[in-house]
């Protein structure tokens, strides 16, 4: 099988997936750290850039509606439906996190949200009202599915990492794709404990050929590297099923002249268990990711040249790509006052978990934030008003 459809599988197969059978993997008891597990700073600093972009939102929503009726009721019903969707959603915490800061500082905004949360995971949907607590009023749909339509704005927090991906090797003859077989006896009897090897072969679609056409970059002969076609095809539909609004997504990755370069030629797959990682393996040592299937997590960084592609095809336009450490500076600035000094935030608990989020080497640097909008026109954000960069 490929890569892609092994990592389904391990990650997502509703028996005996690593996501599908319980409702949390990540914090200290977890496998891994995200911005998340830091506490409910992530949340409701995330919730200042949605309460502007609801604003947004609004503001042309309301000027749509005039120019069409001069009906009051019609007017009212423009701006008051605002659609908050988070995509990979797990238990809810990260919206419960960014509700409730709406709720305390923008409540004009909490009263006309509309909560779509989207998991895969039965075990994680099962979770989340408990998690939401007062804040479920606003829940509206929990489904695997993103909504049909929606106005308002999608969160996407390291979801597209998670996406299974194909394997794919330069050769000197061109492309082949890698596949996961099971291990010959003679392996099985000198490493007992592991059944599945990769084995080279051809594409198994042309799309992975296409999609390093598209790009115009050049592997040289060995070099490794993953290819997420499902990422492309998600943000793709998302951008179709927003009529008018903003995506903001989060996850680590890189443009495409860095990810398919030198520096990752060994390629980015990986796996977290109990906090660590191991990388991907060579063909004389079998990938750590195929040990144990569905019992930790696999991820590979994202192509973010790719993604941000796919959805200015559908009429997105980009605002903004940058590291997480700018990104969220430029929304403490109003609320935790001078934080070009961290010394100068005056609640210890938020210093602290400020500086886990912006600092360069950890989730500052390693998390980028890919900002879309359509049909919004080029707004000045205030998460890309400290600086726009992304290492």
């Amino acid at each position: 099988m490929t890569v892609a459809a092994f990592m389904d599988l391990a990650l997502y197969d509703p028996a005996f997936g690593y996501y599908a059978r319980a409702s949390r993997r990540s914090g200290r008891a977890g496998d891994f750290f995200t911005s998340v597990d830091v506490g409910a700073l992530f949340g409701e600093l995330l919730a200042v850039q949605i309460a502007e972009m609801a604003a947004i939102v609004s503001d042309l929503a309301a000027k749509d509606a005039e120019n069409q009726t001069r009906n009051a009721e019609v007017l009212s019903s423009a701006v008051n439906i605002f659609d908050l969707v988070e995509a990979g959603a797990g238990d809810g915490r990260l919206s419960a996190d960014i509700l409730h800061a709406i709720r305390l500082r923008h409540p004009d905004v909490y009263d006309r949200t509309r909560l779509h949360l989207v998991e895969a995971s039965a075990a994680a949907r099962g979770a989340q009202r408990a998690t939401l607590g007062e804040t479920g009023t606003r829940l509206v749909t929990s489904t695997p599915e993103l909504p049909s339509s929606f106005e308002g704005v999608l969160v996407a927090n390291e979801l597209l990492d998670a996406m299974p991906v194909h394997q794919v090797v330069m050769r000197e003859d061109g492309l082949r794709e890698m596949y996961v077989r099971g291990a010959p006896r003679e392996c099985e009897k000198s490493r007992p404990d592991e059944t599945l090897v990769l084995r080279e072969g051809p594409l198994s679609t042309p799309a992975l050929a296409d999609y390093m056409t598209r790009l115009n970059v050049r592997l040289e002969p060995g070099w490794r590297v993953e290819i997420n076609l499902r990422a492309v095809e998600w943000v793709r539909d998302a951008a179709r099923r927003l009529r008018r609004g903003f995506i903001v997504l989060i996850d680590y990755g890189h443009e495409a002249r860095e990810l398919f370069s030198v520096t990752h030629a060994a390629g980015t797959l990986a796996t977290f268990t109990r906090h660590t990682t191991r990388s991907a393996g060579s063909s004389a040592a079998p990938a750590p990711w195929l040990v144990d299937p569905g019992e930790q997590d696999i991820t590979a960084h994202v192509d973010f040249t790719s993604v941000r592609a796919a959805a200015e095809d559908e009429g997105c336009l980009t605002l903004g790509f940058l590291d997480q450490t700018y990104f969220l500076l430029g929304l403490a600035a109003p609320n935790l006052a001078d934080v070009t000094n961290l010394a100068d935030v005056p609640n210890l608990k938020k210093r602290l978990a400020l500086k886990t989020l912006i600092m360069p080497g950890g989730l500052g640097s390693t998390m980028k934030v890919l900002i879309l909008g359509k049909g919004v026109g080029t707004p000045a954000l205030r998460g890309c008003s400290f600086r726009t960069r992304a290492t």
